[in-house]
């Protein structure tokens, strides 16, 4: 049977994955056993995909980043070089803490953006659309449309599904150019109106 999807020759594939039509797997990369990836995601070198992650349609991952099983990536995904998942709280080498039991799940949602070097500590949900800065540490959940930077992240203000910075007029209003949507800010939480 063809493959309808690339992978380097440097790159491993385990046995029962399932990789969706016109992705790409570079240099060094390792997808394991029981992972679901969406059609057209591209995974730069040296990218790991732990044993039955879930990654939707048009991921983007960068070089150096490892996706723990117990993570979930939705669709349109843009994980920053380098950043970084967890999926246990309290690791400790001499009590080890091995199988899905006790992997804490992390969900990260359509469109968000997980900026390099980035940490994303597990058991947290990341917004569709948010923008994650270089460098922030999510320590606890993410609105959707949220922009957060910082160790502990924090929001210093909010963009749009594009990831421009959406100014609000004085009824909590803004529009964005480049997506052509426009957003209401209300309650301490951003959502598109038509």
């Amino acid at each position: 049977m063809e493959k309808n999807y690339y992978v380097n020759e440097y790159a491993v594939v385990d046995d029962n994955v399932e990789i969706g039509e016109g992705t790409k797997v570079w240099h060094f990369s390792h997808i394991q056993t029981g992972s679901k990836i969406g059609k057209k995601c591209v995974f730069g070198q040296n990218v790991n995909v732990g044993n039955n992650v879930s990654i939707g349609d048009f991921v983007k991952v960068q070089n150096n980043v490892s996706i723990y099983e117990g993570v979930t990536l939705e669709d349109y995904v843009f994980c920053g070089p380098s950043m970084v998942f967890t999926n246990i709280l309290d690791p400790k080498c001499k009590y080890p803490q091995v199988g899905a039991q006790f992997y804490i799940k992390t969900l990260v949602k359509e469109g968000a953006s997980l900026g390099a070097n980035s940490t994303i500590v597990c058991g947290n949900t990341v917004g569709k659309h948010c923008l994650v800065g270089a460098g922030s540490v999510v320590t606890k959940d993410v609105p959707d449309y949220a922009l957060v930077v910082g160790n502990p992240a924090r929001i210093i203000g909010w963009v749009s599904e594009a990831g421009k910075r959406l100014n609000f007029d004085e009824k909590g209003e803004a529009y964005c150019e480049k997506s052509n949507k426009r957003y209401k800010l209300e309650d301490g939480k951003v959502f598109e109106i038509e």
